[in-house]
């Protein structure tokens, strides 16, 4: 699953298109993921908090670029 967002990331920054892409659904996407990493940090849970850190980085990538491209 971390590495899903990865396809989109790459496709997003090639084309600079972001128009089918829900700013809400990702924004509440990063909300998620960074609770499971204070959450992998708090466990001290090294396999949780890579994993959503990744994963965390990837989704604000594409939020980033939604909120410059529209």
């Amino acid at each position: 699953g971390t590495l899903c967002w990865l396809p989109q990331v790459i496709k997003t920054i090639r084309t600079r298109n972001t128009a089918d892409i829900s700013l809400w659904s990702q924004l509440l996407l990063l909300g998620c993921i960074t609770l499971w990493l204070v959450y992998g940090i708090a466990m001290h849970a090294l396999p949780v908090v890579i994993a959503n850190g990744f994963s965390g980085a990837l989704v604000a990538v594409i939020v980033v670029l939604k909120l410059r491209h529209g």
